[in-house]
């Protein structure tokens, strides 16, 4: 079990984490027709819209209520009514997501109570449009609580309760930030060769997978559907992908009585075979050829990847679910963990990280504690801390602005993790140090002393 040293500084110097709004916007952009609105100043709005195209390289529809110093002071609800409003008339959204930043949240304003009376008495205006309530204050938390809290509202402020009808091969999964566009093609593909119907809650392989629509669209196009959101209580089952949603799939669970299972990682050979045994046991079905060819690919790549994985040390910065998902990846390859920094310390996934300790904090923590590594895992933000180590950097997470294609990288089941060990390989082959003239062979310097050894007792 890791032992969890809490974070010390009063400032972060190097910042790793993004905001909570910022990753409940992330999963508003996972709907149909949706438009992520930031309850707080413009500034705050500008931020994380910079990071969110920076990382996507797309067009990101995020709107704010554009809070001034007298907002501040008089309460902000107009503001709010206002903005939700103006966005109904202009883009006409399916769901209008609202994500809470510092500013509104340090003044404990009732927001929920002021949302209440806005769709109350603009019902009419407001017909076809969902609104939904995020509290997600920058002051607390990160990118993966925000993201929960978002799908947790959604399921709360959409689904119908309990219904009497279930279809035997609906199946809900919870996909927590961490899983990537090219992973949620995957999943899903996955999950139809067994005959399954997978409902993806938030979907953002639709949006956000770098298709170019014929026309303007002022909100997401693709992703799940409202209708999809509104009848979840069908399924038979739901998966739900990492700690962070935990709190979504007990939602579902206690409002339409939808039992579900959690898997802390997908990534790897046991965290596939679980999912897979899974889906083998709701469909009645074997699995199909691909899935088992991949298997033994998978496989393969493992008693390739061992001879340059192994006895690596490795440093890892990134938020709790994802620094569980790389850090037993890398165990399993026989690699070792020798720092381990995350973004907040209240995911109960932290206890079980294979690593001695795990550092709340930021990227001059993982600075401190990587030298002697042979691989940094991080994201864009931590290339000047590798180059003044001179040690590799391996991209994951978010924000990669510095690379292209990060949403279509495949990490989890049998392809995503065949796909990894090469990646991490291929780094480890690149960045080979060659021995210098002055430094001695070890091999040659070990046959020599056996040479020396042999000849003093050929004397005696």
């Amino acid at each position: 079990m890791a032992r969890n040293l809490p974070q010390t500084k009063s400032a972060a110097i190097n910042p790793l984490k993004s905001s909570q709004p910022l990753g409940a916007a992330f999963a508003f952009l996972g709907i149909n027709g949706a438009m992520p609105v930031f309850h707080g100043s413009q500034g705050c709005t500008s931020f994380a819209l910079v990071l969110l195209v920076r990382h996507f390289k797309e067009p990101i529809p995020l709107q704010t209520t554009a809070m001034d110093e007298i907002a501040i002071v008089v309460g902000c609800a107009d503001h709010l009514e206002e903005a939700i409003l103006n966005l109904k008339a202009r883009s006409k959204p399916r769901l209008i997501g609202i994500c809470t930043t510092a500013l509104v949240e340090t003044r404990d304003e009732d927001i929920a109570g002021d949302l209440a009376t806005i769709k109350r008495k603009r019902a009419t205006e407001l017909t076809g449009t969902e609104v939904v309530l995020a509290r997600t204050p920058d002051f607390d938390g990160a990118i993966e609580e925000g993201w929960s809290k978002a799908v947790a509202a959604m399921i709360e402020g959409i689904t119908r309760p309990r219904t009497h009808y279930r279809d035997p091969r609906k199946v809900a999964i919870l996909p927590g930030w961490n899983i990537t566009v090219a992973d949620i093609e995957h999943l899903r593909e996955t999950a139809e060769a067994f005959g399954l119907k997978p409902v993806i809650l938030p979907d953002v392989s639709g949006a956000l997978d770098g298709t170019v629509p014929d026309h303007w669209i002022p909100t997401t196009y693709g992703g799940t559907k409202i209708e999809d959101i509104r009848e979840l209580g069908a399924a038979m089952q739901c998966i739900a992908i990492g700690e962070q949603m935990r709190r979504p799939a007990e939602a579902l669970q206690r409002l339409t009585g939808v039992p579900y299972v959690l898997f802390e990682s997908l990534t790897g050979l046991k965290n596939a075979d679980r999912l897979i045994w899974l889906l083998t046991a709701m469909s009645r079905e074997q699995a199909p050829a691909n899935v088992r060819r991949s298997r033994m690919q998978l496989q393969d790549a493992m008693l390739d990847g061992h001879f340059h994985l192994a006895g690596k040390k490795i440093a890892i910065a990134s938020e709790p679910d994802q620094l569980y998902q790389f850090a037993d990846f890398f165990i399993g390859m026989g690699a070792e963990i020798t720092a381990a920094v995350t973004t907040t310390g209240a995911s109960k996934i932290l206890k079980i990280v294979p690593a001695e300790t795990v550092q709340v904090g930021d990227l001059s923590d993982l600075e401190r504690l990587a030298p002697g590594a042979d691989l940094l895992v991080t994201h864009s933000h931590g290339r000047q801390a590798a180059k003044r180590l001179d040690i590799p950097l391996m991209r994951i997470g978010f924000p990669i602005f510095d690379r292209l294609g990060s949403q279509h990288k495949l990490t989890i089941l049998y392809q995503g993790t065949r796909d990894m060990i090469y990646e991490v390989a291929n780094i480890f082959q690149a960045n080979q140090h060659p021995p210098t003239s002055g430094a001695p062979n070890p091999i040659c310097s070990r046959e020599l002393q056996n040479d020396l050894n042999s000849s003093s007792l050929a004397r005696q």
